[in-house]
């Protein structure tokens, strides 16, 4: 049994959040499914609220810090990516475009990635389709076919979800894992790789790298 790296991106502004609760129930459908597939796997989770200042920092300098640095590797590193938004104005929000404004143009060509999104409302329902697909299609990830859409009258009490919701949970996961079952295991990033590679850490150099 092979471990795989599962990459969540969640763009929820509040804490608790319902982009966030979406987001890990996709994720726990993924791990599920992939291991009825026969891998194990392990999650990485990106809250990108707490990236808000960091992204913009990214934006004006050029450069990552080591937090946003460090969930930048996280995500480009994986074997498939779950990528949640709330809507804002009829699309994903600007936090949510900026994170993948900020990665390398390359970084997610041929990634499999789940697509979900939260509103307010059930009118935003299409939001995946006309907003979220072209992007992930201009990056050249490979978006799963199904989408995952919650509104308020989605979520049951507790926390919990209604049958439809549930049913397009399990469908999308086993898409998404049937995606990376296929791929091989992703291998590490190189820290001393990309545009500024080449240069070792201090503490590199005293280790004899």
């Amino acid at each position: 049994m092979s471990t795989r790296i599962l990459a969540v991106v969640s763009a929820g502004l509040s804490t608790p959040s319902s982009t966030r609760l979406l987001a890990d129930r996709l994720s726990t459908a993924t791990v599920a499914a992939l291991r009825e597939r026969g891998d194990d796997a392990a999650v990485e989770v990106v809250e990108l609220r707490e990236h808000a200042r960091d992204l913009a920092d990214n934006l004006v300098t050029g450069f990552a810090n080591a937090s946003l640095r460090g969930s930048i590797e996280a995500v480009t590193g994986a074997d498939g990516l779950i990528a949640v938004t709330p809507v804002f104005s009829a699309s994903y929000s600007g936090l949510f475009k900026t994170f993948f404004d900020v990665l390398d143009k390359d970084a997610l060509t041929g990634v499999p990635v789940l697509l979900g999104a939260t509103a307010g409302t059930a009118r935003h329902s299409l939001v995946i389709e006309h907003a979220m697909r072209p992007l992930f299609a201009y990056l050249r990830a490979i978006a799963v076919p199904t989408g995952v859409f919650a509104a308020p009258e989605d979520w049951g009490g507790d926390g919990g979800v209604d049958r439809a919701l549930a049913g397009r949970i399990e469908r999308t996961a086993g898409e998404l894992a049937d995606l990376i079952a296929g791929r091989p295991p992703a291998t590490p990033a190189d820290p001393f790789e990309g545009p500024f590679g080449g240069t070792p850490s201090f503490e590199a150099l005293l280790r004899g790298v």
